[in-house]
């Protein structure tokens, strides 16, 4: 019973993976790239959703409501980063801030705290209404098609001369600087970038639902973290390459969800999931800690007993 249940409950839990994949794609961005810690996610994750339900239910394209979306997401970014880079606040600050004022920016757009949309009345891209489908129109197909697309237009990006300096700008600023790249600069485009896509993922997610909420991004940095690492954990050994890497965020958000799914049917409540999440994460976060720690120890004292016994 609980097997076929899962089974059934699969093409969803793959769709919202998918979805929340980009927006993890995104964390990645700045958690690992940048090595910024952004919190203006929780904001933006509303933004996109709010701006393409308005659009669209003005009589914009759906395309273009992602685009304006993707664009949105940029502009917080952007908040953020003049406000770290140009106004000397902390970046975790910074994105606090700006996610505070995204809730009453996100209550304008939407003009309550809640906007349905209905795939019978609008063209949508996806909805969860079609995840069983075996048609084009199955939104399982068309966000491994989002997520493969986001995935070649960044490991082009981080190949370009610019995409280069915002790597060199996280890995090292002092010698970044050194080497005449602009660092305020690039971390600005880096927070842009990583927001413009939670926007994307927020759009994709509000379709899929059939509605935008104020509160749906709250939390949603945690989930991006998990995804982040969940995939880091269990996939860095084989996955070397840049695009591997970003491959390994959509696996992490796949288990995120699958293990979501499965705690639901275990009985426990949907409220639970921020506490399981956050466990989730300092577990897969300690993990690398605890392999450098002890396991490099017992090596150490095994390799020291090999060499005084011969």
């Amino acid at each position: 019973m609980f097997i076929t249940t899962l089974l059934n409950a699969l093409p969803g839990v793959v769709a919202q993976g998918l979805i929340w994949s980009i927006m993890a794609i995104g964390v990645y961005i700045t958690y690992k790239i940048l090595d910024v810690a952004d919190l203006t996610v929780d904001g933006t994750m509303c933004t996109g959703g709010a701006v393409f339900i308005m659009l669209v239910t003005g009589g914009w394209n759906p395309w273009a409501a992602m685009v304006a979306a993707f664009l949105s997401g940029m502009a917080a970014g952007l908040v953020t980063g003049l406000l770290h880079t140009a106004c000397g606040i902390p970046a975790i600050l910074a994105g606090i801030l700006t996610q505070l004022a995204l809730y009453s920016v996100n209550l304008r757009i939407m003009g309550q705290s809640n906007r349905p949309i209905s795939v019978d009345k609008y063209p949508l891209l996806v909805s969860a209404r079609n995840v069983r489908e075996a048609a084009l129109s199955n939104p399982i197909l068309v966000c491994v098609l989002f997520t493969a697309a986001t995935i070649g237009a960044l490991y082009w990006f981080f190949g370009t001369e610019q995409g280069c300096a915002v790597r060199a700008t996280g890995a090292n600023p002092n010698m970044a600087r050194a080497q005449g790249i602009n660092t305020n600069f690039t971390t600005v485009l880096g927070l842009m970038l990583s927001n413009g896509l939670v926007a994307l993922s927020a759009a994709l997610l509000a379709q899929y639902q059939g509605f935008a909420d104020v509160n749906s991004g709250r939390g949603a940095i945690v989930i991006g973290l998990a995804a982040v690492i969940i995939g880091e954990v269990l996939f860095s050994k084989v996955f070397r390459n840049f695009a591997l890497k970003l491959l390994a965020v959509v696996f992490g958000s796949l288990i995120y969800y699958l293990v979501y799914q499965v705690v639901i049917l275990l009985g426990l409540k949907s409220d639970d999931m921020k506490l399981i999440t956050a466990l989730i994460v300092a577990l897969f976060l300690a993990v690398p800690y605890w392999k450098g720690r002890y396991f490099a120890k017992r090596t150490g004292r095994a390799g020291k007993g090999a060499g005084s016994h011969a």
